[in-house]
């Protein structure tokens, strides 16, 4: 079994990650660390956890774990491991937008590599620690690498996603407070969301020199989980081209898969899936991708990052059922 910890467990993505470690069948959950929840049952935190476990939030960690999950805040996490430093013998995946980047991607004996599977899987497999992506990063990568693959992103691309509410966190802010987001929508950060910097070194690793400028619109969704993407470039690629194109992409993928039929998002809510589909109007490539932004997104692709990080089957504690009805 391998023995893991996670730091920051009070959150959204911490909740996910301590519902999916509590049922991996080759994971032993040893603690979950929160400094303002510390004596606290999970259960008492995370009401969907009743009848799953007796354990309680620690302030202590254990430094006997082989890895611990960093569900901490983005720009908290570097600050954690400069302030407490672990064990070169403690593996991390880190949640946060710390690491992400080239530039970014060290602090002392550590070196995070870019866990996106789909992408640096041989990676991966030989990493000591992992930088998990961001959720709308996740899933529009997924909807752009085998173009990027084939040196196809030959123009501007241009896509517009909307996100659930718990994207944004758990933290109370009045653009996910149900009062304001119910029957509502509205745009944030467009053209300068911070994960078109992951996105863009992503693709330049598959087509260096790409010239293609990425014009992203991310919306608030009145909905809680999932994202939707809507992707478009001029393409010279047939539709029947382009689906062969992505289908060959993610032959050995263990949870992207390209639907022949046009996608919903309820096909991926509470799972580790992302689905894609693809269609051709005119000279316009378009792609459609989905995931949930909880899993797929954050601790679904932490564990499956874990899980090739210690040489267990990639699905191990992920086969998860859609809520799609």
């Amino acid at each position: 079994m391998v023995k893991v910890g996670i730091i920051g467990g009070a959150g959204y993505t911490g909740g996910e990650a301590i519902r999916l470690l509590l049922n991996h069948p080759e994971v032993e959950l040893r603690f979950v660390h929160s400094t303002s929840n510390a004596g606290n049952r999970l259960a008492d935190v995370h009401t969907d956890l009743l009848g799953e476990t007796d354990m309680r939030f620690t302030d202590t960690v254990d430094e006997s774990v082989d890895a611990v999950l960093l569900c901490v805040g983005h720009g908290d996490a570097r600050k954690y491991l400069e302030a407490h430093p672990l064990p070169d013998s403690v593996r991390v995946v880190d949640l946060s937008q710390d690491f992400r980047l080239a530039a970014t991607s060290s602090i002392g004996n550590r070196r995070f590599v870019y866990g996106l599977p789909e992408l640096n899987k041989k990676r991966i497999v030989e990493a000591h620690d992992i930088a998990n992506p961001g959720c709308f990063a996740t899933c529009l990568q997924l909807g752009l690498l085998p173009l990027a693959a084939e040196g196809a992103l030959t123009d501007d691309v241009h896509i517009s996603a909307t996100t659930g509410s718990t994207g944004a966190g758990q933290k109370l802010a009045l653009p996910s407070h149900f009062s304001w987001r119910a029957n509502n929508l509205s745009i944030y950060k467009a053209f300068e969301h911070q994960h078109l910097r992951e996105i863009g070194e992503s693709l330049l690793s598959l087509q260096p020199g790409m010239k293609s400028t990425i014009n992203f619109i991310p919306y608030r969704g009145a909905f809680t989980r999932g994202i939707f993407a809507s992707i478009y470039t001029r393409s010279d690629l047939t539709v029947e081209q382009a689906t062969e194109l992505y289908k060959t992409y993610y032959r050995e993928a263990a949870f992207t898969f390209v639907s022949d039929a046009p996608i919903h998002l309820k096909q991926v809510v509470n799972t580790n899936k992302c689905f894609v589909h693809v269609e051709k109007h005119g000279d316009n490539l378009l792609v459609t991708s989905i995931i949930d932004n909880l899993l797929k997104g954050a601790s679904g692709q932490a564990v499956q990052n874990l899980n090739l990080m210690f040489g267990l089957p990639e699905s191990a504690g992920l086969k998860l059922k859609a809520a799609a009805f």
